[in-house]
């Protein structure tokens, strides 16, 4: 017998994200500020301040904070999810929100490399929070984020975007991997 989470699953999986409407990009990067500074509130601010407070009522020990390294790793993050915000508003005249997602298929900047460019910021910059703290609660919540984005998350966007971009998709997919980067640039 199928499970509660299975069925939820693949009934997600049929799911579609809506196409945005035609917007100004300026329009679509508001929206896309708001969606990240939601995100970012939840994911690199109450979920790491929740563990850091569990791990001290635990008496949880933690390692030796590398803060030059997670700064240098967290601005690298933040530059990199920020670049791929630019060219999905941009050059995909939608948003990272699969109710208001792309009109066109994104393989221009950091996306000529990466498929996940913003994932891969957001989970650096999770994780740069951890290394700063020294938390193993909070390294372990990246790694576990990063499984569950890539069991849950990146099938159903990956579905989405091949019903929408057919062929054009395929091909970028083929080409590009979704965590490890190209040497060299996509050239579609």
């Amino acid at each position: 017998m199928e499970s509660a989470f299975g069925r939820l699953k693949s009934r997600l999986f049929r799911l579609r994200g809506r196409q945005a409407r035609l917007a100004s990009p300026l329009f679509n990067g508001i929206k896309t500020f708001g969606q990240t500074l939601v995100m970012w509130t939840v994911f690199l601010g109450v979920g790491p301040l929740v563990l850091w407070e569990i791990e001290n009522r635990l008496g949880i020990s933690r390692f030796m904070p590398l803060k030059t390294a997670a700064t240098a790793l967290f601005l690298a993050g933040w530059v990199l999810a920020w670049t791929s915000a630019y060219f999905m508003v941009t050059r995909g005249e939608g948003t990272p929100l699969p109710v208001d997602s792309l009109r066109r298929l994104v393989v221009a900047g950091p996306y000529r490399w990466v498929r996940n460019p913003m994932a891969m910021g957001s989970l650096a910059q999770g994780l740069a929070i951890g290394l700063y703290f020294g938390s193993p609660m909070i390294v372990l919540y990246v790694v576990a984020g990063a499984m569950g984005w890539n069991s849950t998350v990146r099938p159903w966007e990956e579905a989405d975007l091949g019903a929408k971009f057919g062929a054009e998709y395929a091909r970028y997919r083929r080409a590009v991997r979704c965590w490890a980067p190209r040497l060299s640039r996509y050239k579609p």
